[in-house]
């Protein structure tokens, strides 16, 4: 049963696909109920999945199969908080090497053109730090990274 409040994802026909990935990926997650079309539809046709219900990190989503006339962009992402590099690793590579790509400042995509922010705890913690200079110093070596460096960032807020 959906949630009240649930963030609908549209993707072109592989939404089962990419439910099943996060679940794969991210802890708290699950791929739930999977709705077949009752009918045929623009993108798709009667018994092709429609939607699909799943939870990424604890967040509800639907998945709709709209076809290809909307795509992803990173106005919209999940921002995940990771709290050391060997788990910042793990997602970026998990992300990354099954078809995705590497952008800047901890952002990805997914192989469907999601963006997902891969972001240590400490590199939050560092561009807020009361110390301006030592919060300037972490957040001009992030800008410099694609995938998080928690080592740099630590370095660089030391100065």
């Amino acid at each position: 049963m959906l949630s009240k409040n649930t963030i609908c994802l549209w993707y072109d026909g592989s939404a089962l696909d990419a439910a099943t990935f996060y679940a794969r990926t991210f802890p708290d997650s699950a791929v739930g109920a999977v709705h077949r079309a009752p009918g045929d539809f623009p993108s798709g046709k009667e018994g092709d999945v429609l939607t699909v219900e799943f939870t990424v990190m604890g967040i509800p989503c639907l998945g709709l199969n709209g076809g290809p006339a909307f795509r992803h962009t990173e106005a919209f992402s999940f921002q995940v908080a990771t709290d050391d590099q060997a788990e910042t690793d793990r997602l970026w590579a998990a992300i990354v090497g099954n078809g995705g790509q590497e952008s800047a400042c901890g952002w990805c995509r997914d192989r469907w053109g999601l963006s997902w922010q891969i972001t240590p705890r400490v590199l939050m913690d560092a561009i807020a730090d009361p110390d301006r200079a030592a919060a300037r110093r972490s957040f001009e070596a992030m800008m410099e990274m694609g995938k998080i460096d928690i080592a740099r960032i630590e370095a660089a807020r030391r100065g």
